[in-house]
């Protein structure tokens, strides 16, 4: 599913953090936002997903403006998850994924088979199925993430945004949950558009990087054209080489 931005300006607490955006997200692909802290990364995805209205300029979802969708048939297109997602004390696991069924689901409407079939089929895909019956707040760190994705999957968009899902979580988690976006858009053909902060990981796991700078779009495209030592000292002042990973052959950056 289309995801277009066409002269975007947004901004914060009386401040423009971007100005002027024109970027397409391609559909069908894996695409990362990165960029310094306080460049407009989430506010960007926030903007994308209706969050935020932007100050001029207007964001496209297969060619509608979301600012005029109806909410209703905009969370069965697209689904976020925020970076500090909250949910009820003692929720269970399952419960937090059967949430992700009210787009589809009319008021007081009875559960219907094709809802627990996505919550089981999400709960599959994280690998969480045996503790679904679990409250949220007896899990590990990168379980309680899975679930999250988890209920975003059962929503069952063709299109998810996720905000930093990697935050907080030790290297194997940030790869579990990775790997799990990365396989889904390969079996389902989901787009999925994440901030994220590890440049080398984002590099690994996407097809399209969008690098931002403290004066807006620096760059987009394949990894190979974004992550070059020009571009990283425009957007962070940073001073690296890029060499090829030797696991993966994607650049990998080297802080000089």
């Amino acid at each position: 599913m289309s995801l277009t931005a066409e002269a975007l300006t947004i901004g914060y607490e009386g401040r423009t953090v971007i100005d002027g955006l024109d970027l397409e997200i391609p559909e069908g692909e894996v695409t990362a936002i990165l960029g310094p802290n306080g460049c407009g990364k989430s506010t960007l995805l926030k903007t994308l997903a209706r969050l935020i209205e932007p100050a001029s300029g207007r964001v496209l979802l297969q060619g509608d403006d979301i600012h005029a969708s109806h909410s209703g048939k905009l969370a069965r297109r697209l689904a976020i998850l925020p970076q500090d997602p909250l949910a009820p004390d003692g929720i269970t696991v399952g419960d937090l994924v059967r949430r992700g069924r009210t787009p589809w689901r009319g008021f007081l409407s009875p559960w219907r088979e094709e809802d627990a079939a996505a919550c089981a089929r999400a709960l599959e895909a994280v690998h969480l199925t045996h503790l679904a019956e679990r409250p949220l707040n007896e899990l590990s760190g990168g379980q309680r993430q899975r679930a999250w994705i988890a209920l975003v999957l059962a929503q069952d968009t063709p299109l998810l945004l996720l905000d930093e899902p990697t935050t907080f979580l030790d290297l194997v988690h940030q790869l579990e949950v990775l790997s799990l976006l990365r396989q889904r858009n390969r079996d389902t053909g989901l787009t999925v558009v994440s901030v994220l902060h590890d440049l080398n990981m984002a590099a690994r796991f996407s097809d399209v990087l969008v690098l931002l700078g403290r004066g807006g779009l620096v760059a987009t495209g394949a990894p190979e054209t974004v992550l070059t030592p020009d571009n990283l000292e425009r957007a962070f002042g940073l001073a690296a080489r890029v060499e090829p990973d030797p696991v993966t052959g994607k650049p990998m950056v080297c802080p000089l």
